[in-house]
């Protein structure tokens, strides 16, 4: 009697450790599945809005004869504000110390912002500048950004 307990018993604590070890892979697996997709479904998503929210850079003549080129450029706002600062990474190819003006153009070819600042740089340097726009200007992610 002693031993068909014991039989029992173990049987049991053998079939529940099995059944908890399935378990435990079946949801680490179903984990890994969930995480996967969902880091496409973000990745996917990021890709989009990248593909969507793309401004034509336009670069005057004048610009490109003084040795400035954009580089990054990135939209965002303030803590009160959407999306109407514009960092632009510059990049000189010469010395420049003068004022740089960017306007704002929408997909139908009407201006709606307009922003100058005195930028300075020596040759094969770069660095972030900022653009502030008035708290009405929601820079959209298509049109144009024309440097001048």
């Amino acid at each position: 009697m002693n031993y068909t307990f014991l039989l029992i018993a173990t049987l049991f604590f053998c079939s529940c450790n099995w059944a908890k070890q399935k378990t435990k892979e079946g949801v680490n697996k179903t984990g890994e599945v969930v995480a996967k997709a969902g880091s496409e479904f973000i990745d996917g998503v990021s890709k989009g809005i990248e593909r969507t929210f793309k401004n034509e850079v336009v670069v005057s003549g004048q610009l490109k004869n003084q040795g400035i080129r954009p580089g990054k450029i990135i939209i965002h706002g303030s803590d009160s504000t959407t999306d109407n600062i514009l960092s632009v990474y510059l990049i000189f190819e010469k010395d420049f110390d003068s004022n740089l003006t960017v306007k704002v153009i929408s997909p139908e070819g009407q201006e709606y912002g307009r922003r100058t600042e005195h930028i300075k740089g020596q040759k094969d340097e770069a660095g972030y500048f900022d653009f502030v726009f008035d708290k009405r200007t929601n820079i959209d992610g298509k049109g144009t950004l024309q440097f001048d």
